[in-house]
């Protein structure tokens, strides 16, 4: 925090203990150039070169040389932990939403618990537990969702009355609090300390820091780092980690090849008082007022608070530059919210004597969550930075794994959530960046209901069809920048009530999409799918065969026309990306991935494909717009609008075919729903847009047709247990876990990405499943609704936490899909999950503390298999992330 006044002397001190310290330390007091200590010079190669001294530079330099690479260049531009890292509050807090994040933000607590201790730099760490508190039933039902998954993960937190909040703070006010969560783990550090810490422990392992060092620009060569140029010269390397904080988005673009990092400063208010005339004990716990905006903490016996207003100020947009962070100007009329809401909070501190207002840069990322790992251009350029104001939470555990991203390949846990490849290059606009991290900072207290949207930056990519759904009643949603339609609002429906509506309870479009979920299944649906990624991979002789069959699971050598739906798995045989490809000839394949693959899945083929001339990728995603025709008339709509015949016989299902459908050609017809209901998805060139989609509807009239949007696909494909990419499927899940031994063709006869990982889990069996859960005791209209992350509970002990969920209109039930481990009850090690322990399970699912019965499913189970086509090929073919 503000103990910038300490700082010097603990410099001071600190550097004259560590003589090793490569620093240029500039003695200006001095007249006389001779006492002028000459600078050490960089080195001329290094393995890797860090830029950033704050919590997350000197965090991956801890981390990677404790991992054992200790060729390590660290450079800061000014001095160590001078940037955001020097203002920032100093609070560590576990209450995390996304699960990656609060094991991240539990690792930086136990990490710097022990830093002192294991380098002797004091790093003010004082465990003083946090109280959050709830003015709302709903922020209390947010609140006990989070402690809900706090507890499963051993961290101690509980629920308490507005009394014990008084018993544990007593100058808070507590007559407009329902209730609050108080978690006596979390801690306050001075953050500047916990750098310094940080950089001593690398130091001592045999990092090289050198301040006042800046790094102009990344030397690229074949798509590879290869330099970094500074203005102290030039130092070779084959990684370079960019943790440069808000100068982070400028130094990735002035590179040869320029690294989207998506983030944008925004200023960050906070005051500093006196001491209280009784001092606060130093172990008072932190306060979170999240309807008021502000956070209180105990600062020398005084008070620090500061918070996130509705109306932040952004700060660099056109990127000026400043080195280290001077304090930026007090504005008292913007804090004047927020010191209004700590007065009301804390009314006894009408007379205390303010210190200071402090203002220092923070940047925000656009979806709140940090960035990390590597460029999808430039291979060996990792990046750690956007913190979102939680900087010192993060920091350990985020460079723990990149760190173990960079010597291993692959971090410990699941990051995709922060992985940078999240983003495309249509987020780095400096005017998209400056709208949404207006929005953002004031979210960062806003209560997070389930599927809240974003507001600004939006109809970016947009379906040819956009303007005619709009006049239909679409709602939209945005996914990857792409508008996506949430469901449509009959005429007559108050549209106003509809989008409003926020809650955790039963939602107001419940009706809606149950109309559209019973047409899919009575009738037929339309739903504009064109944001799905599509990449076409074609050759002049084998070559596209033979690498996709190394790249991908399953055997990809069928007929032409024919679609096989394959994983394209890492080495651990986890899902990197899940998807349905058609072989459109010999020699070319047309490839379907979810929408938020577009940069993931395109930099996994390009770093893996061999650098041949005669063999092309190319990104068609823009090119065709794909309408998804659902339900048993989309035959007859089809082959009226075709003159073909469409039928079974003559169209089986998993097949793709050219057909002309109206006055158009040349459009890609499969017949694969997504849902596991039955229909075709048209792959139209999108010129002709337009024109197939009306005469669908003009043929589609007299067979019942309407639109629909994604939660009616949601529903289906849920009831049907059918996974998803990036919500059930991730990067450690593989096909074993989750039922889909039979998109895997271990005996192909070629090697492929992931084998041998699948081999041993065939022979040694999986530690975890993939379940379906039905809810049994719970009332949709009255009880809380499931979302994602509940923990699920079995014979009463943690097993799992459900991935996604959805109201299944068939069942009338709640349908959760979520992963069981078996954890040995003395030891907690994880064991071999059988069927039988699934089966014979007692289920449980935890939502906001309330527990419901569930009746547990594995996968495939029988009752999917109704609408059988072909014996061989049941149409499993919709696990894509919606």
């Amino acid at each position: 925090g503000a103990r910038m006044f300490l700082r010097l002397l603990s410099d001071v001190r600190w550097r004259a203990t560590h003589p090793k310290w490569r620093s240029v330390t500039c003695s200006q007091q001095s007249t006389s150039s001779t006492a002028e200590p000459q600078p050490v010079p960089l080195p001329a190669q290094a393995q890797v070169v860090i830029c950033g001294g704050g919590i997350t530079g000197t965090s991956v330099a801890y981390h990677l040389s404790k991992m054992g690479w200790k060729d390590i260049v660290l450079l800061e531009q000014g001095r160590l932990a001078a940037g955001t890292t020097r203002f920032c509050a100093g609070i560590v807090s576990t209450a995390r939403h996304v699960s990656v994040e609060l094991k991240m933000a539990d690792y930086s607590n136990k990490l710097y618990q022990q830093l002192e201790q294991e380098t002797g730099v004091k790093t003010g760490y004082v465990k003083t537990g946090s109280v959050s508190l709830a003015q709302t039933q709903d922020r209390l039902i947010s609140l006990k969702r989070i402690a809900s998954s706090l507890n499963v993960m051993g961290i101690p937190c509980e629920i308490i009355t507005p009394k014990q909040v008084a018993q544990l703070h007593p100058l808070i006010n507590i007559h407009d609090l329902v209730g609050a969560m108080y978690v006596p783990e979390d801690a306050l550090v001075s953050s500047a300390n916990v750098s310094l810490a940080l950089a001593t422990a690398a130091s001592r392992n045999g990092v090289q820091i050198h301040e006042r060092t800046s790094v102009s620009h990344v030397t690229v060569q074949k798509g590879r780092v290869s330099g970094v140029e500074t203005d102290r010269g030039q130092i070779q390397c084959e990684y370079f980690v960019n943790c440069a904080g808000q100068w982070a988005y400028e130094l990735g673009h002035s590179g040869e090849e320029p690294v989207n990092i998506p983030l944008h400063a925004c200023e960050h208010f906070y005051l500093l008082t006196h001491p209280l005339k009784e001092p606060l004990a130093s172990n008072v716990p932190t306060i979170v007022d999240p309807d008021g905006r502000i956070y209180i903490r105990n600062w020398q016996g005084g008070i620090l608070s500061g918070g996130f207003e509705k109306n932040p100020k952004p700060l660099f947009t056109e990127g000026r530059n400043q080195l280290e962070i001077q304090n930026l100007q007090e504005d008292w009329d913007h804090f004047e919210p927020l010191l209004s809401a700590l007065l009301r909070r804390m009314p006894d501190l009408e007379a205390l004597q303010i210190m200071q207002l402090v203002n220092c840069p923070e940047s925000f990322t656009p979806d709140m969550r940090c960035i990390m790992g590597e460029s999808p251009t430039v291979q060996g350029y990792f990046v750690l930075a956007g913190m979102n104001s939680a900087g010192i939470s993060y920091g350990g555990g985020a460079g723990k794994y990149l760190a173990e991203w960079m010597v291993n390949g692959y971090p410990s846990e699941n990051v995709w959530p922060l992985d940078l490849k999240r983003f495309g290059t249509l987020q780095s606009s400096r005017t998209f960046l400056r709208h949404r991290v207006m929005e953002v900072m004031p979210l960062m207290c806003d209560l997070k209901v389930p599927r809240w949207d974003f507001q600004t930056g939006r109809q970016l990519r947009t379906s040819p069809l956009y303007d005619r759904l709009d006049a239909q009643g679409a709602r939209w949603m945005e996914k990857h920048g792409f508008e996506r339609v949430k469901y449509f609002v009959p005429p007559g429906k108050d549209l106003l009530d509809l989008d409003q509506s926020k809650t955790f309870y039963k939602p107001d479009w419940f009706d809606i999409v149950g109309s559209e979920v019973k047409c899919c299944k009575e009738a037929v649906c339309v739903i504009d799918m064109s944001s799905f990624t599509k990449f076409e991979i074609s050759s002049t002789g084998d070559q596209a065969l033979e690498s996709l069959q190394y790249l991908f699971s399953n055997d990809l050598d069928v007929p032409v026309g024919h679609v096989v739906h394959t994983g394209m798995l890492n080495e651990k045989g986890g899902y990197e990306n899940d998807c349905s490809i058609a072989r459109l000839s010999k020699r070319s394949f047309f490839m379907i991935s979810p929408t938020d693959q577009q940069v993931h899945c395109w930099a996994w083929l390009k770093s893996r494909l061999p650098d041949d001339s005669n063999l092309t990728l190319e990104d068609v995603t823009w090119k065709y717009t794909a309408l998804n025709l659902i339900g048993p008339r989309a035959v007859d709509v089809l082959s009226e609008l075709s003159y073909a015949p469409m039928t079974a016989e003559h169209f089986p299902s998993l097949f793709c075919k050219e057909m002309s459908v109206g006055y158009a050609n040349g459009i890609r017809v499969m017949s694969i729903t997504h849902t596991g209901e039955p229909g075709f998805v048209l792959y139209i060139p999108i010129e002709y847009a337009l024109h197939v989609y009306n005469e669908v509807m003009n043929m589609g009239q007299k067979y019942g047709i309407r639109n629909a949007g994604y939660y009616a696909l949601r529903s289906l494909r849920i009831e049907k247990f059918f996974a998803f990419w990036g919500q059930d499927l991730d990067a450690f899940t593989t096909p074993m876990e989750c039922g889909r031994e039979f998109q895997v063709k271990l005996e192909k006869g070629t090697q492929f990405l992931g084998q041998e990982a699948l081999l041993e889990q065939k022979q040694n069996g999986v530690y975890k499943r993939f379940t379906m859960f039905i809810l049994e005791d719970h009332d949709t209209d009255m009880d809380l609704w499931p979302w994602w992350g509940e923990p699920i509970f079995r014979n009463g002990r943690y097993v799992g936490k459900t991935t996604s969920s959805a109201y299944s209109y068939t069942l009338e039930r709640h349908v959760c899909l979520g992963f069981v481990h078996h954890f040995d009850e003395k030891t907690g090690e994880e064991l071999v999950v059988t069927t039988d322990f699934i089966n014979q399970g007692e289920y449980e699912i935890d939502i906001a503390g309330q527990r419901f019965q569930a009746k547990a499913k594995l996968y495939p189970f029988s009752s999917l298999f109704t609408h059988r086509r072909r014996k061989d090929e049941v149409e499993l073919s919709g696990y894509q992330r919606e």
